[in-house]
């Protein structure tokens, strides 16, 4: 491969996104040229968009960063309806089209912080693939676009592969999935012009589709281009902790405690993560990388710092900061940890302590069962006690001066428990 010419390949390879690309140097050329309108689908599976969507949108950012070409984020109001198979043991749930469109509205914020949406020709627009899947005629799509697909190549796919080996089932609705995928980036580039869409590495397959697809249909040369699916340096999957999911949305995960995610990067992971998850330049993010022993933590701020930043804002990111400095280096209650009000009456009649920590309430841990795991090793403290009886109820009598409860999660996670 050679060198990029194009600036936008440039940041995007000296920064690690670049996994796969279907044909580097066309796709170089046309974002040296500025034509390079992409698009990356998300489907609207839950309300908030995880940690692990973030790759693809900061490539979105650089797209529009460097003058390459006009992003496209695809709303997957019709391909929800289906559910994607890739890298899943068993079917996604069935959601309802309320469900999907409530999903849908509230994902829609985060893409603006990271990308400008206008009328302009560089400014992105959004999309959703209900506007053509939900009007397409039965026969006529199987005998104009299905015939183009082979079953023999579909089964060769990792994501079908993997539930046939494993002799979890596959429903005709998933199998469906990769046609429906293909069609949206020829319908794209039909109606926008697109001719890129990026993704994860597990989405290879289904890009590829497309590509093939747009050539056996008449549509100009597509491109793909996908990100590696990150682990951590210890092998786990990124963007999975012990209580969840780390979700994009501030109502589903606190400016704090996704600052705190940041701040507990593995050492081997901050450049890496630099490199993608800020838009530090690279000579700053060397400067970080090199520092050694216990200064690396410091560069473990920056890195929570800036990644808070770019989706909660810099305010957001300093408190969060500021909140962290006071309770770990000086050892006081920080009013704006992460707070949850419960009726006074609770407290009277005492709540357990498994449901406080659980999800109904600190969402601390992901259910009773943990909990009880976390108070046999000692993970949980009350006011900085440590639980040791899961029978155990907190009460009014536990208020600390300050009128809260502090429920903690090993030395990092804490939330407060206020009384209404």
């Amino acid at each position: 491969m050679n060198a990029p010419k194009s600036e936008f390949l440039k940041v995007l390879t000296e920064r690690g996104f670049i996994h796969q690309t279907s044909d580097f140097e066309g796709l170089d050329a046309a974002a040296a040229e500025g034509r390079l309108t992409t698009y990356v689908g998300y489907d609207c599976t839950g309300p908030s968009l995880h940690v692990g969507h973030l790759l693809s949108i900061m490539m979105l950012h650089w797209l529009q960063k460097t003058g390459a070409g006009k992003p496209i984020t695809l709303m997957g109001g019709g391909t929800t309806r289906v559910g994607d198979p890739s890298g899943k043991d068993e079917s996604r749930k069935l959601l309802t089209v309320e469900q999907i469109e409530a999903n849908k509205t509230s994902i829609k914020g985060v893409f603006s912080r990271f990308i400008n949406f206008g009328d302009g020709k560089a400014d992105a627009v959004m999309v959703d693939n209900a506007e053509w899947l939900t009007t397409l005629n039965y026969i006529e799509f199987l005998r104009d676009v299905g015939r183009h697909f082979s079953v023999n190549r579909m089964l060769s796919f990792d994501s079908v592969k993997m539930r046939l080996e494993r002799e979890h089932e596959l429903s005709f609705l998933e199998f469906n999935y990769m046609i429906l995928q293909a069609y949206d980036f020829v319908e794209l580039n039909k109606r926008y012009g697109c001719v890129l869409q990026m993704g994860g590495s597990d989405q290879w397959g289904n890009i590829v589709n497309g590509i093939d697809l747009g050539r056996r249909l008449g549509t100009p040369q597509l491109y793909a281009l996908t990100c590696p699916l990150l682990t951590t340096a210890s092998g786990a999957k990124m963007g999975k902790t012990a209580s969840g999911a780390v979700w994009l949305n501030a109502d589903m995960l606190s400016p704090y405690d996704y600052w705190q995610f940041w701040r507990n990067t593995e050492d081997a992971d901050v450049a890496r993560f630099l490199k993608l998850f800020t838009i530090l330049p690279l000579d700053e993010v060397a400067r970080l990388a090199a520092l050694q022993g216990a200064e690396i933590n410091e560069a473990k701020k920056v890195l929570a710092t800036e990644a808070t930043a770019l989706i909660h804002g810099r305010e957001a990111a300093a408190l969060a900061e500021e909140t962290a400095r006071k309770t770990f280096e000086q050892g006081t209650l920080a009013e704006s940890l992460p707070t949850i009000e419960v009726p006074s009456s609770l407290l009277e009649a005492g709540l357990g302590v498994l449901s406080a920590f659980g999800p109904e309430y600190a969402k601390l841990v992901p259910s009773t069962g943990e909990a009880r795991r976390q108070i046999k090793s000692g993970g949980l403290k009350v006011n900085d006690e440590t639980v040791s009886d899961e029978r155990g109820v907190l009460r009014l009598a536990d208020m600390t001066p300050e009128g809260v409860i502090k429920l903690s999660f090993g030395k990092k996670r804490h939330v407060l428990l206020r009384a209404i």
